[in-house]
């Protein structure tokens, strides 16, 4: 639950290679290799993916839902998608821009004024753009020693209904000092995106969720997508989300994470969705459905995340990456992960070309979504 970001573990992992394995299947082949062999070597009970290009759309599956009753994964099913979120937290945020209620040059000192106070930071030199872009230098609030306590081991089941409010997880990051000057470096930190829903709800005295859904949710008809705020359980369909809770153990008990209150990564990390919608999004995201083209410019600006700890070979956008596959093809989109749950939705820039796909445990290598990502936009189709 609070453990650093589950993305920035996995990149340690990203040597882990995946044997070769046969069974072709019709359609995506190769990918559909990839989320065989994952299950096949217990790198996760289940995998689904699914491939919109143009007008085609192919689904993939493979595993198990649920362990103890052998439910097959299937494509329907929500799931909790981890920093995904912050690409739709970016696009409500752009869009509140186009609307002329925000600028990126903003600083925190104008919206929030006083939250700062006392502390080593300097509100009034950090914008909204650095906040988006993770380059403002403020602490990622779950990288707090007393806080991944709460969360990892046995200590989860204790607090695993805790309730978080947005003040209370900025206030656990100002406790520390900044990482650095802002501007001058990617950071990843999700104190970033906790801060820019608390701004949308300054500026237009509503509930975030509530401009998400005007902005996003509704216009594009995510039936499977929503902020959940407090509430532990996932609504209708969905796969069990197996756990290791962060154990170090190297044969680590397994645990259902699935029910839990993500209040603790809200809109930095606390969204449920499914395959199809993260496609839906994504599609509509890039090729320029939901923000004008100046806006979206902006969210396709990147920083350079070298020597950042974080995954290799990308840049960071406003709430996006690109990251350049083996074959020297750039995907965009972005990716998440929490307990039991990880998710990559990744594509060409135009929006056209997409792939989601999810695992249901939380212990496999990053380099397993490289390889279906590889194996779609780089290996020649059959």
């Amino acid at each position: 639950m609070f453990a650093k970001a589950g993305l920035l573990i996995a990149a340690t992992l990203l040597t882990t290679a995946l044997p070769a394995s046969a069974s072709p299947a019709p359609g995506h082949p190769a990918v559909q290799r990839v989320l065989d062999r994952a299950v096949a070597t217990k790198l996760t009970p289940g995998m689904i993916a699914e491939i919109r290009d143009g007008r085609q759309v192919w689904s993939g599956t493979a595993g198990v839902a649920d362990t103890k009753t052998g439910r097959k994964r299937h494509q329907n099913e929500r799931f909790r998608i981890g920093s995904a979120t912050k690409s739709f937290t970016a696009t409500v945020v752009l869009k509140l821009v186009a609307e002329g209620k925000l600028s990126l040059d903003d600083t925190l000192e104008q919206h929030l004024p006083g939250l700062f106070d006392g502390t080593a930071y300097e509100p009034d030199k950090i914008t909204i753009r650095q906040l988006l872009n993770q380059t403002s230098g403020l602490y990622a609030y779950n990288h707090d020693p007393d806080l991944i306590k709460l969360g990892t081991g046995q200590e989860w089941f204790k607090h695993r209904y805790d309730t978080y409010t947005p003040e209370q997880l900025v206030k656990i990051a100002l406790k520390h000092p900044p990482v650095n000057q802002p501007g001058e470096r990617f950071w990843y930190s999700n104190t970033n995106y906790i801060l820019a829903a608390m701004i949308v709800e300054k500026v237009t005295a509503r509930p975030f969720a509530r401009e998400l859904d005007r902005i996003v949710i509704r216009p594009l008809h995510l039936t499977g997508t929503w902020l959940p705020g407090t509430d532990p359980k996932i609504r209708g369909p969905h796969p069990v989300h197996y756990s290791t809770l962060f154990s170090q153990d190297p044969n680590p008990t397994v645990y259902d994470a699935t029910e839990m209150n993500q209040s603790f990564a809200w809109t930095a990390g606390g969204m449920i969705s499914t395959t199809s919608d993260l496609n839906r999004f994504f599609s509509a995201l890039f090729g320029g459905r939901l923000l004008p083209a100046k806006q979206l410019r902006e969210m396709l600006t990147t920083v350079s995340t070298d020597n950042s700890g974080w995954v290799p070979g990308t840049r960071y956008g406003l709430g996006i990456f690109e990251q350049k596959l083996p074959c020297g093809m750039s995907v965009w989109g972005n990716a998440g992960a929490t307990y039991g749950s990880w998710s990559y939705a990744m594509g060409t820039l135009d929006g056209k070309h997409r792939l989601a796909t999810h695992v249901n445990g939380d212990w496999a290598p990053l380099s397993l979504f490289a390889d279906v990502l590889t194996a779609e936009f780089c290996s020649a189709k059959s």
